[in-house]
């Protein structure tokens, strides 16, 4: 997988994307990047300026931290009820 391009870079060419004054296709050539990581980025940061509907960075990540937590308590729950099964066993044995 090729490496990120730093966050300032994709702001720029955001920024000059957004002013309109060439077209995709030029703005992509002219970082040496493709037509559709301009149009991926350009997607991006409109839901993160609010101006189209998804989800945001931050709020994935916060989503991503509230599955872990689940997972987390679900492993917990689960050892508790095996120790209350197994100390069920232990005090009334049959």
């Amino acid at each position: 997988m090729p490496k990120p391009y730093p966050e300032e870079f994709r702001r720029d060419v955001v920024a000059v994307a957004r002013k309109g004054e060439a077209p995709v296709t030029q703005i992509a050539k002219d970082f040496g990047i493709s037509e559709a990581c301009v149009h991926n980025w350009l997607k991006k940061a409109d839901i993160e300026d609010g101006a189209r509907a998804g989800v945001t960075r931050e709020e994935s990540a916060e989503l991503r931290e509230a599955r872990k937590r689940i997972r987390l308590l679900e492993q917990e729950a689960e050892v508790m009820r095996r120790a209350v099964a197994y100390l069920s066993r232990e005090v009334n044995p049959k």
